[in-house]
Parts: structure tokens; sequence; C-alpha cells
């Protein structure tokens, strides 16, 4: 029977089957100090982990000879250091395709709220300041006809693009390389980031975190959007330059833009806080109640395999 630490309780039902070891949830509703996450990785045989869980070399030191995985409760792994990791034989895991679609949603009720100022008119209204119909009350942007730039050809950006054929969009994109499937599938174009960022009336950010996407639209990319154009974010993020982009809002530069992710989560850039063209929501692009129990159970299931002296289903790294 092996030892199984849970860095946050997990839907119901998600954790089943591990029945036959031991299994502790920090059962406290905020995420594990540094020094609390270092001592229990001294005591288990496997971790289930969250995205807030910063899991650096140094944790990975303390937990080397001891932690045979790190089962990370997201798509994402940029909170691990999977190098640190190879290094000492710990199998890192995620839990990718199945929060593909909940996230292309959640992307695009961020696309709908902020272009049609779905927020500001719920607050406007909820004041009692709706008097009657006007015909300038809360202009937005049509979606029909109009181009989605997507930044991140991957599954989640597939997907959103996806959705964009029943409001009968232009799709086009950037990706480290091409995908002909998605080209013929979807009608995709692929251009490169400054093209589509001048060009789309809504771009949808769907990149990893690595060295090379960090700070990738910067003040320099972000000055390319069209004054009337959305932005939208649920990947990560330190992809975008937050300062810069409110900045552009606050000063009409920019139409509108909605965020799931933040840079210095769950911190929020207190200059976002201040703007009714923005919409921020907090972190919640799985949170469906079906992918949130499936994402559990696929953990799970890595943390199982590995166990039983089998390689998981889902490695992010093979050792």
């Amino acid at each position: 029977m092996g030892k199984v630490y849970v860095t946050r309780e997990l839907p119901a039902g998600g954790l089943d089957c591990l029945a036959e070891h031991q299994v502790d949830v920090n059962s406290e509703d905020r995420p594990l100090s540094r020094e609390e996450l270092m001592a229990k990785v001294k005591e288990y045989d496997a971790v289930i982990s969250l995205l807030s869980d910063k899991i650096d070399a140094e944790i990975i030191h303390a937990a080397a000879g001891k932690v045979k995985i790190f089962a990370n409760y997201a798509v994402g792994y940029d909170n691990i250091d999977i190098t640190a990791a190879a290094k000492v034989g710990i199998w890192v895991t995620n839990t990718p395709g199945v929060l593909t679609e909940a996230t292309a949603d959640i992307a695009w009720a961020l696309l709908l709220a902020a272009s049609r100022h779905v927020v500001a008119a719920d607050k406007f209204t909820r004041a009692g300041k709706f008097k009657g119909w006007h015909p300038t009350l809360f202009l937005g942007g049509d979606f029909w006809g109009a181009t989605l730039g997507i930044v991140g050809a991957g599954r989640i950006g597939q997907a959103t693009a996806r959705r964009a054929k029943g409001f009968g969009m232009k799709v086009i994109y950037y990706n480290r390389s091409p995908r002909p499937e998605f080209e013929s599938q979807e009608g995709a174009r692929r251009v490169d980031l400054k093209s589509l960022l001048a060009t789309s009336d809504y771009v949808s950010l769907h990149l990893p975190l690595t060295p090379d996407t960090r700070g990738l639209l910067d003040a320099k990319h972000l000055e390319l959007l069209k004054p009337t154009a959305v932005l939208v974010n649920t990947s990560r993020g330190p992809v975008v330059d937050e300062a810069c982009l409110a900045s552009m809002l606050a000063r009409g530069r920019l139409a509108a833009a909605g965020f799931d992710v933040y840079a210095e989560e769950p911190r929020i850039h207190p200059n976002l806080l201040a703007l009714d063209n923005v919409v921020l929501l907090p972190h919640i692009g799985s949170a469906s109640r079906q992918t949130r129990l499936k994402m559990a159970e696929m953990a799970a299931a890595n943390v199982r395999e590995v166990l039983a002296g089998r390689e998981p289903f889902n490695p992010v790294k093979g050792i």
C-alpha cells in the first residue's frame, strides 16, 4: 500500500481508483505553504498537485527517493521543474484532452461577454440605471463575418476555432508549426504573429507557458491590435504584458479584454480591476462538473499505475 497526498480537495469520487492506498487530502481551504509542501513530499509516495503548487528544484530534491510521481491536476505543468524531476527519477503527469471543450467554452464566454459588455450592462441594470431602450446603449462588436485570431493552435485553440463556424467567422492562427488537418477541417489560415494581431477582430490566446512564450505579447506586439479588437486569455497569465494591456484599455486604444488567468495569480493587476471593459474570471476554464471529475480520475489513474510499478498514462516527460 502506498501513501498518496492530495494538495487540495478534489471532486467526490475522483480518487476512487486509489482505494487500496492511503490517501490524505489537504482539508484546509487554501493552498499549502512552501514549508508544508516541503514536509509532505518527504512523507508520501505520490503527490497529486495543483497549478498553484510551486514544485521547484528544491522541492524536487526534498522529494527524491520517496515521491515516485507528481500527478498535476491540470493540462499545464509550468509549476513543476520537469528537468529536476527527470534527473531524480520522479514521474510528472498532467491531464490533457479532458478539459479541452470546457476551456474553449470559457474562451467564448469571455469573447462574447467582453465584446457585448455583458458584465458592465448587468452591473448597470442592477444599479437601477436602466431607464429604457436607447440606440447607443452598450454598443459592442459584431461576430458574424469577423476574423478570429487563434494564438496557439493546440487542442484548446482548435476547439475554440471550431465554435467560430456558428458565427460565420474567418479563422487565422499563429502556431510554431503548421496544422494541416486544422486548416483543411476548419478553413483556418496560418499567419505570423504580427499579421494575426494586426488583422484580427478577436484574439484568443491558447499558448503554454515556456521561456519562448513568457512575455510574448509585449507592448510592441499589443500595439499592433486594432482599436476595436477584443483579446481574451485562457492560457497562462505571464504570456501577456498586463500593465500595457490595461493602459491600452483605459485610454480606448483597445475595445475590450477578458481574462481567466493572471501573471501573478491569484493577484490581479490593480489597473485591470478598475476597468469596466474587462471581464475577469477566477481561473474557471475547466470548471464544469464533468471535466473537473475527469481530471481527478485521470490524475488518480496515473498515480495508481506508477505505484503498481507501471508507466503512467500521461507522462509529461519520460524518464
